[in-house]
């Protein structure tokens, strides 16, 4: 057995090593935990992680650990293990393989836009991806049966391919490049149905907020509707430049005597260029608001804000609440 050691002093594994109540701060933190090469950490070494983790929190390390190497299995535990239940995450639901798995949806949705059961496939492959990140990234504090999800799943890959195979059939006699769009339309679409769906449960119920201090105060659901609202803007953001900028890139580029000879490496080549998109826009997407979000006393509902008002007085005037990602 190694020896143990006592935590540094002053050193709180679970404060944020950057300022979070500021974009960069949130940027840079993402750009931590969103790093797509932790996927290829081996099991063994997440597990080992999260024991030092959760050794860290008890106040006790293995002797000889450095700050670093403290630092380093929280970037583990935060990239594979869900923030509320501690459970490991599926490795296709980690929002570190957003850029891996996205990457190669979306640059294959922008390649085949231009058959219907091209769109159909793809369009449906991207929903099936969403649902595991959805379900994955979920409020572990509201949970949602097994029928819930499958109404979710059906229902935002209805709302995809109405709006993939609307769209694609109107752009028919239109410009080329507002044919390449559609694909995005969809995917904003789906996202405004997927997300909402998934986490109806918060919706109908509501979520804990607690004062600043994390003292639980009740549950909102006027919190819940802002935390998803935000969470389905950062989703379209991160796949918006990708997914606009590029067919831009590849109309202009496609026009090339060169690239007409070499059709086959086209996929490939938007799939490349999609990851480079969101390698950036993954992390910018998830930091757009702070994941811990805040809402006015006044704009709670009536009942919840009488009872706080009657509990607290007049010292209470923001409640907070995890947002979600």
């Amino acid at each position: 057995h190694a020896k143990m050691a006592t935590v540094p002093l002053g050193f709180n594994i679970d404060s944020p090593r950057w300022d979070q109540s500021t974009f960069v701060g949130r940027l840079k933190h993402f750009l931590n935990i969103t790093d797509p090469r932790t996927v290829l950490v081996p099991e063994e070494e997440l597990d080992r992680a999260k024991a030092l983790v959760e050794g860290c929190r008890a106040g006790l390390v293995p002797s000889g650990s450095s700050r670093e190497q403290l630092l380093y299995a929280k970037k583990l535990y935060d990239s594979a293990f869900h923030p509320d239940s501690g459970e490991k995450m599926n490795l296709i639901g980690r929002m570190s393989f957003q850029v891996p798995g996205g990457m190669a949806i979306t640059g294959f949705m922008l390649q085949f836009y231009r058959t219907v059961p091209a769109v159909v496939f793809w369009q449906w492959v991207n929903q099936s991806f969403n649902a595991f990140v959805n379900y994955t990234n979920r409020n572990a504090a509201s949970p949602i049966s097994l029928r819930q999800i499958g109404v979710a799943y059906v229902t935002a890959t209805g709302a995809a391919l109405a709006t993939a195979v609307g769209l694609n059939l109107y752009t028919k006699r239109a410009p080329p490049l507002l044919a390449r769009w559609v694909p995005f339309a969809a995917v904003a679409a789906a996202n405004c149905v997927n997300i909402p769906m998934m986490r109806q449960q918060e919706i109908l119920n509501g979520i804990t907020v607690t004062d600043e201090n994390n003292n639980e105060l009740g549950r909102s659901r006027r919190a819940a509707v802002k935390g998803i609202a935000q969470v389905v803007l950062s989703r379209i953001t991160m796949a918006a430049p990708g997914m606009i900028i590029l067919p831009i890139i590849m109309e202009r580029l496609e026009k090339f005597t060169f690239m007409q000879r070499i059709r086959v490496l086209h996929g490939p080549l938007q799939v490349m260029l999609c990851g480079g998109f969101l390698l950036f826009m993954v992390p910018a997407a998830c930091a757009l608001f702070p994941q811990r979000c805040s809402l006015a006393l006044a704009d709670l509902e009536l009942e919840l804000r009488d009872s706080i008002v009657a509990k607290h007085g007049d010292k209470v005037l923001y409640v907070y609440f995890n947002k979600g990602l």
